[in-house]
């Protein structure tokens, strides 16, 4: 495990360490390239040529720790103006043979949504989840629930299989750092679930999570036969090359063609290799942020790899 990843994951967590960064006179070119922009209209032109490229998308708009109910209001307000753009850039996605690919979704933090609102934080998430689904549905587009720390994984999970009842389609992302994690992908597995397979971005204690970065792999691995001879639609999220061929070496085995799973990867990381799977007829979705709110995606992406590190600081030196 990169030995920096834990200071890392400390500062994501720092409000001063928060005031620090941000004060910094960053560059455009240091955000944007992780991040699409603030706004909707910043996200068209790259939404737009990862689709014109045979790329998929996954848009999520940054936005954690919703403090007031009017923050929650906020971001469904934006989420619902996401998806009707996302439906009117649709036509530009790839024609699969198979129409239960949803070429555009969104990516969602029930936390952005009100979770953390108190006790009655639950049950304002899952109301406005379905107002999204709902109208995700109306256009033709996916959403998946994104992971957050394993204080929330309980919670997150009992909203999204209340919510799927109604919306099968909807998704979430689990976690492989967890150790509960294969419990979680066996029961998906079994139930059709749509499911993002990552191995975790959050600082979490050893009780919880694995912290060797073999037993994270091993976890990964062992989550992704399990979804890959379910009855569901695996959307595995790695950038490893290791875990993208023994996914493709999974798909063969269990019969999985194009479009019945498919590779998920960040915004401004490996777009060659995304290419390269794409021309070679796998189904590729970027997962792409926008918005203000990216100190702290920003720096859960340098924790992942020490090239993103040396990435930001050349980039503030160079100021």
């Amino acid at each position: 495990m990169n030995p920096l990843r834990p200071a890392i994951l400390a500062a994501a967590g720092s409000v001063r360490m928060k005031r620090a960064i941000t004060g910094f006179p960053v560059t455009a070119e240091v955000v944007h390239r992780f991040v699409a922009g603030e706004t909707r209209t910043d996200l068209a032109p790259v939404v737009t040529a990862l689709l014109d490229s045979g790329r998929m998308v996954s848009v999520d708009f940054l936005g954690e720790y919703t403090t007031e109910r009017s923050m929650a209001d906020d971001a469904v307000a934006e989420y619902l103006a996401l998806i009707d753009d996302l439906a009117r850039w649709n036509h530009r996605a790839r024609s699969w043979p198979t129409q239960s690919v949803a070429p555009v979704e969104v990516s969602v933090k029930l936390s952005a949504l009100g979770q953390s609102l108190g006790l009655d934080g639950p049950e304002i998430a899952t109301a406005n989840l379905h107002t999204l689904c709902e109208r995700a549905q109306q256009a033709g587009v996916w959403i998946t629930v994104d992971a957050e720390d394993h204080t929330t994984t309980e919670t997150t999970e009992s909203t999204v299989r209340m919510v799927r009842a109604d919306y099968p389609w909807l998704a979430v992302a689990t976690q492989t750092y967890l150790r509960r994690a294969e419990d979680r992908c066996r029961v998906a597995a079994a139930e059709g679930a749509r499911i993002r397979l990552c191995k975790g971005a959050y600082r979490e204690p050893e009780y919880v999570a694995y912290q060797r970065t073999a037993d994270v792999d091993e976890s990964y691995l062992r989550c992704l036969e399990l979804l890959m001879a379910g009855s569901g639609y695996p959307m595995v999220a790695t950038h490893d090359p290791v875990m993208i061929a023994a996914a493709h070496d999974m798909a063969v085995r269990n019969g999985r063609a194009p479009g019945h799973f498919e590779f998920q990867m960040l915004y401004g990381i490996r777009s060659i290799e995304q290419q390269r799977l794409a021309e070679a007829d796998h189904a590729v979705r970027v997962y792409v942020p926008y918005g203000n709110q990216w100190y702290g995606y920003l720096m859960r992406r340098l924790a992942e790899r020490p090239a993103n590190l040396g990435f930001f600081l050349r980039a503030l030196a160079e100021r």
